[in-house]
């Protein structure tokens, strides 16, 4: 429903929840291959919201139903660089039989919304959209101009998204000189006393690759030395167990220099078991970024079970740490051998930028001001995002998507898994820091 006369009376804290899970109801979910519903629904959806507020709002269509939405609020000093604020609308698939709420229901339960994208992440689309409306309804311009953009096929490499746009649109982007997106800003309570905020200042770059290896094709009942699929699966095992050496980013090095003086101990990056124990649901995110990385996740050969195939393949999801791409893709080589034909699906490089600045700095003070325990830390992000596209134009990308979360939920666990979910009181802390935030940026 349009409002035809926005009043203050509505503010950030009153709306985050139903904006939250009004985006979740909106099924977007990427296959990678456009047969999925598309991003079209959504986009239409925040264009409403931005244009009820007095923006203009555009929706750039990339592909049939591969829609982004683009708006830019004029700040108080039009000759400072413009800040940018991007989030993604579209999400991976969800099986509804695995969950205890339905993924696209959107529903509320145990002071959490449930459904797919709570954290991943239409959480801080919605906390965006909350703050922006009710800055513009009161009136209180930011500091200087803000674009907004709520993008479509993040999860797939965001072709038909930011990169689309960065690409065919640039102009949209005409002075922005920084960016905020999201898994940053999260917390981890240490103790009482201290409960630090992931800043993401660097992301592993990616190589999703085919492997493929090519035997000799015959009947499953003969003997065959030169089987594709042996081949392959002894390959991809070798590939599987590999543990690639540990090398520290500065980025890595700030955040285990963060974490050692919170503990009261001295962390070696070469034996961190036992630490990354003691970090619960951030774990996962935090052990990934020692090391170069390469997941097997797909493999395929064979029609028929008494024929040996000519052919075999898989897919490998490759990642690896700023500055080691060309030791990861010598690694590959010499851990798959020669028989192996490596390509690549999709890639994109990592990037790291340095914990300082006048925007690092509008980020501590904000959380500090909600939280008084809290301390900001750099770290890096074992995957990617829409920063990578942005970084193409000299736009300097930080993860900055505020949430104090309870201890006890494993947080890296809710992306792309089941049952994903983002406390209430979560989002409420959000848009008080994000608000904060934009008017000191």
């Amino acid at each position: 429903m349009s409002e035809s006369n926005p009043t203050r009376s509505i503010s950030a804290e009153d709306e985050v929840v139903d904006l939250c899970r009004d985006l979740i109801r909106i099924d977007t979910s990427n296959y990678g291959d456009h047969s999925g519903p598309g991003e079209r629904g959504a986009a239409e959806y925040v264009a409403e919201k931005l244009a009820e507020v007095g923006l203009e709002p555009q929706i750039f269509e990339s592909h049939r139903g591969r829609a982004s939405t683009v708006a830019r609020i004029a700040g108080e000093d039009p000759s400072r660089p413009a800040l940018l604020i991007h989030g993604h609308t579209d999400v991976v698939p969800a099986n509804a039989d695995d969950w205890t709420h339905h993924p696209f229901a959107g529903e509320i339960a145990d002071g959490c919304v449930w459904g797919r994208g709570a954290v991943d992440m239409k959480d801080m689309d919605a906390m965006t959209l909350a703050v922006v409306r009710d800055r513009l309804r009161s009136g209180r311009k930011p500091p200087r101009d803000i674009v907004l953009a709520f993008l479509a096929d993040e999860e797939a490499g965001g072709v038909y998204g930011a990169r689309h746009l960065v690409d065919k649109h640039p102009d949209l982007f005409e002075g922005v000189t920084e960016a905020i997106g999201e898994v940053g800003g999260f917390s981890f309570t240490v103790n009482e006393n201290l409960r630090l905020y992931l800043i993401e200042t660097a992301q592993k770059g990616m190589h999703w690759m085919r492997l493929t290896v090519d035997g000799t094709a015959g009947h499953g009942s003969m003997t065959n030395n030169d089987n594709a699929i042996t081949e392959l699966c002894e390959a991809v095992g070798r590939l599987g167990r590999h543990k690639f050496p540990v090398r520290v980013t500065k980025s890595v090095r700030g955040f285990l220099d963060e974490l050692s003086d919170a503990l009261g101990i001295e962390l070696d990056p070469e034996d961190m078991d036992e630490t990354l124990a003691r970090l619960g649901g951030i774990a996962k995110i935090i052990g990934a970024t020692l090391r170069n990385t390469a997941a097997p996740t797909m493999l395929g050969a064979g029609y028929k079970v008494n024929v040996i195939p000519g052919q075999a393949t898989a897919h490998v999801d490759g990642r690896f740490l700023p500055g080691h791409e060309e030791e990861f893709l010598a690694d590959l080589d010499r851990i798959l051998g020669p028989r192996v034909k490596r390509e690549d699906v999709h890639g994109d490089k990592a990037l790291e930028t340095d914990f300082d600045g006048e925007l690092v700095e509008a980020m501590q003070r904000a959380l500090k001001a909600e939280d008084p325990i809290a301390r900001a830390v750099p770290y890096m992000l074992s995957g990617g995002t829409d920063a990578k596209s942005f970084d193409d134009l000299g736009i300097r990308c930080f993860g900055f998507a505020p949430l104090k979360l309870p201890p006890e939920l494993d947080f890296a666990g809710m992306f792309h898994g089941v049952d994903e979910r983002v406390p209430v009181d979560g989002l409420k802390f959000g848009v008080r820091v994000l608000d904060r935030f934009l008017s000191g940026c």
